[in-house]
């Protein structure tokens, strides 16, 4: 196999990264699984996943409004940084100007609970919300589409290169998920739908 320049394709196994220790508690659970609000920017979620590519982990960061879930922002890098984690809510920040007040939920990972993650959301006005620790619960909107991710687009493969992950996921986001996919919560319209008709029906009812 090494002559013939093979790989052979393993299984995801144990979460790159996931350690103990004790918990750090920044801020307390404000969201409580309450997962729909009655208009878009007042509570929006956050995590990370990981991909496997021959080149290593790619790991992604996603903010997702619990509005339309949709992704409003994203990013993907090589190592789960707290640097990966503004990067997304950074683009979700400049895409959506939220007013200030909103709600950001979370877990307790180290990024999240970092000086610098902490001090970003002051900076913008973001309320901060995170999940007791190891209740995965709390952030079931985040791990959703992360299921729906690999079910439907990775579907265990490895990518040959982090590249070719970046955009195969840049396309499931943008092109697929928030454009096309239908959704449950949102009566059958993929997230762009859903708040284009939302933003429709607040200007004709003026």
């Amino acid at each position: 196999m090494r002559h013939e320049g093979l790989h052979a394709q393993r299984g995801y196994g144990r979460r790159p990264g996931a350690r103990g220790g004790a918990p750090s508690v920044v801020a307390p659970n404000r969201l409580d699984r309450q997962f729909n609000p009655s208009e878009p920017d007042r509570q929006w979620v956050t995590d990370i996943t990981y991909l496997r590519t021959h080149e290593g982990w790619l790991y992604l960061a996603v903010v997702i409004d619990l509005f339309s879930r949709q992704v409003v922002g994203w990013a993907m890098k090589g190592q789960m940084t707290t640097d990966l984690v503004l990067q997304a809510l950074t683009m979700a920040v400049w895409r959506r100007r939220p007013a200030a007040g909103l709600m950001l939920h979370s877990d307790q990972g180290s990024q999240y609970t970092s000086h610098d993650w902490q001090a970003f959301l002051r900076s913008h006005g973001i309320e901060c919300s995170m999940s007791r620790r190891g209740n995965c619960h709390d952030n079931a909107v985040a791990e959703s589409f992360f299921q729906l991710l690999k079910r439907e687009r990775v579907r265990r493969k490895i990518y040959l290169t982090r590249e070719q992950a970046r955009s195969d996921v840049f396309d499931y986001i943008e092109l697929f998920y928030n454009a096309r996919r239908r959704h449950g919560a949102n009566g059958g319209l993929a997230p762009n739908e859903f708040e284009r008709q939302f933003r429709q029906s607040g200007v004709s009812g003026v």
